[in-house]
């Protein structure tokens, strides 16, 4: 049964006006058609456009959604059953200002074109404690994060792993980035507002076992050469 019930939410994203899949093809050294369309093409407008990497279930970008109506927000992940609940939701709650791309984000800068995307959102990540490339706030990705990010566009993480808010705040400031917020305990600070209290899956998870939720947003200039954390290398 619960095959079954995957498959159908893989053919539900087929149909879904919200969820696009773009094949192996339309990504791979070569550019999707909407790139730098996102908002005309997808939204019909030119709101400025926000997105959340590994997006897992949705819960972010569909609660961003609706907190947000004169933004455009697009999560991305890889899992078709998760963006399916993320989707799912969205058009049940009337979110025309919401969608879901499923891709690798190792293609993000297929789809997107220069000064596209204002805004990023990488929330609960695998930190991966033994490969710091593949982190999601590694200077690898933010290299990539730069061609499409306005200049100076803000990075939000919030994670519950303390080495990778410590990895990423070190990135930051050992690179002399803006840091705007940060926290090591986001519900014990002041930061604490209707936006940083959208609760994903896995966040009330860690919530439940007592663990603390980190938070740091930190703006990303357009042509700045980065570098790893010397403590981190």
């Amino acid at each position: 049964m619960p095959g079954k019930n995957k498959l159908q939410k893989f053919a539900d994203n087929e149909v879904f006006p919200n969820v696009i899949q773009p094949t192996f093809e339309e990504l791979f050294r070569t550019d999707h058609s909407s790139k730098g369309k996102w908002a005309t093409k997808l939204f019909g407008n030119s709101k400025p456009v926000c997105l959340e990497l590994g997006c897992g279930r949705g819960e972010y970008t569909v609660a961003l959604g609706g907190l947000y109506a004169h933004t455009n927000f697009i999560g991305i992940d890889v899992k078709g059953a998760r963006i399916w609940q993320g989707a799912k939701r969205a058009l049940d709650q009337g979110l025309p200002n919401v969608a879901f791309i499923r891709t690798r984000i190792d293609f993000i800068c297929s789809l997107f074109s220069s000064d596209e995307v204002d805004e990023i959102w990488i929330t609960f990540p695998d930190p991966q404690p033994n490969k710091s490339k593949k982190r999601l706030t590694s200077t690898k990705f933010m290299g990539m994060y730069q061609q499409f990010v306005k200049d100076s566009g803000l990075v939000h993480l919030k994670t519950d792993n303390q080495m990778l808010y410590r990895y990423t705040y070190e990135m930051a400031r050992q690179n002399g980035l803006c840091i705007l917020k940060h926290t090591n305990h986001l519900y014990e600070s002041e930061l604490l507002d209707e936006t940083l209290s959208v609760k994903t899956y896995y966040e009330k998870k860690f919530l439940e076992v007592g663990k603390a939720i980190t938070y740091l947003c930190f703006q990303l200039p357009k042509n700045k050469q980065l570098v790893e954390p010397e403590m981190y290398e």
